[in-house]
């Protein structure tokens, strides 16, 4: 069984740094996609970057685009998070999420990820002054 543990949440300033980390255990395929998903009060959850393990191509938000990285270490079994230039819209639960695929595309980070089949617990992220 998949397992996803979220870290790194915190209260930062606007145009501070947060790096995010997904801890993942219990592969049953060499091919995924895991993606980093948030949800706001009252919004729907949206894509926010997702990475490919056959591949490592990446794809981001239009409104991370520039500020946020998403990254992995293979031999720490972890995605990060790298977000610049936070904003308080910036602020949700942030997830991440594994579905087994051995495709990539913008198309995993639509749909509210109701592709994907694992999901971490969530890491609160606040951007506030």
């Amino acid at each position: 069984q998949l397992q996803l543990v979220e870290s790194g949440g915190d209260l930062v300033q606007p145009g501070g740094s947060l790096r995010l980390s997904c801890a993942i255990s219990g592969f049953t395929s060499d091919y995924y996609v895991i993606g980093w998903f948030r949800q706001a009060p009252g919004k729907e959850r949206e894509g926010v970057s997702c990475i490919s393990s056959k591949d490592f191509s990446t794809f981001y938000a239009d409104s991370v685009e520039g500020r946020f990285t998403i990254s992995r270490d293979n031999a720490k079994n972890t995605v990060y998070l790298q977000m610049n230039s936070l904003q308080p819209e910036d602020t949700a639960v942030y997830y991440c999420a594994a579905v087994l695929t051995p495709y990539s595309g913008s198309y995993y980070l639509e749909n509210r990820g109701n592709e994907y089949n694992y999901w971490g617990q969530g890491t609160q992220v606040t951007v506030s002054s």
